[in-house]
């Protein structure tokens, strides 16, 4: 597959929120943000794990969460809880479900087996977290699991602690983890998500690393606190500019087309038909937010 997020959907913020927090689950309504990871798994004690699935498979049963994409983050499948939250999760109602610490196409298979026989729809995707060396060197595979796979999320704080490596601002020691997730999810036509920013605190660092993200090729980044969506719809947003562009190439190419040629210059840029077809998921893109 060559194009990828053909659906051009919109997950320029993507935001925890604590399965255990029923505050956070009821300001989710509110934010403006593309999607919400409603988590069972990293924010959630253990012995608050149970009462939080309740919890948040009654959020989802009451709705009110509009446009907003819902993952479900479920515990591993190595858990006492893991195979309970997928259970909960076939039915509760989320747009997909998020595995954390994904090592192996198996363990994508797995889940996907249990969904089926919890009776999940079939609409219901399956989402991994790529946060281990090991999920990292098998992302290929992982990648092509299973049809009912729709994304990646880098999990790059997990990723720096197993790697022993130090945060950077321009992140160099995670670019190749970085780098090998993005060549899978998009051999595999998936969505990728950059990892989160930590610093709640350093404006400039945040956006600096939104932007990063967009050059790298992702689709948008986790965030731990609503602050931060602005400047993260902001930076995977396309600009007027890139919009307006785009719609001169595609108006350019289709003229040339009609006249027998098969490149055109447009604002002394030669375009083929790979930037038309870039240039039609950028409008395509636009055309989605603008509708929210």
């Amino acid at each position: 597959m060559t194009d990828t997020n053909a659906d051009a959907r919109p997950r320029r913020s993507v935001l925890y929120m604590p399965g255990s927090n029923a505050r956070a689950l009821e300001k989710g309504r509110t934010l403006d943000a593309d999607g919400l990871i409603l988590d069972l798994e990293d924010a959630v004690s253990p012995g608050q794990k149970a009462e939080a699935r309740e919890q948040v498979v009654a959020a989802l049963a009451e709705g009110g969460y509009g446009h907003r994409e819902i993952l479900l983050r479920v515990n591993g499948l190595d858990t006492e809880w893991g195979e309970a939250d997928l259970a909960a999760a076939a039915k509760a109602g989320a747009d997909a479900v998020l595995l954390p610490k994904v090592e192996s196409a198996e363990t994508v298979r797995k889940a996907e087996a249990l969904l089926d026989a919890a009776g999940a729809p079939a609409e219901l995707t399956l989402w991994c977290m790529m946060e281990t060396p090991r999920g990292i060197l098998r992302a290929e595979s992982i990648a092509d699991a299973t049809p009912r796979l729709a994304g990646f999320v880098m999990g790059t704080s997990d990723l720096a602690k197993d790697l022993h490596a130090a945060h950077t601002p321009m992140r160099l020691p995670l670019l190749t983890g970085l780098s090998t997730c993005l060549l899978a999810a998009r051999a595999a036509g998936l969505a990728i998500l950059d990892g989160v920013y930590l610093d709640l605190n350093d404006a400039e660092g945040f956006a600096a690393s939104c932007q990063q993200g967009v050059e790298l090729g992702f689709d948008g980044k986790t965030l731990i606190h609503p602050k931060q969506l602005e400047a993260a719809n902001t930076a995977f947003a396309p600009s007027e500019a890139q919009v307006a562009f785009s719609r001169r190439i595609i108006e350019a190419h289709a003229a040339a087309e009609a006249e027998g040629k098969g490149v055109v210059l447009v604002d002394g840029k030669l375009i083929e038909n790979l930037h038309v077809v870039a240039a039609h998921r950028l409008v395509a893109m636009a055309e989605a937010i603008a509708e929210r």
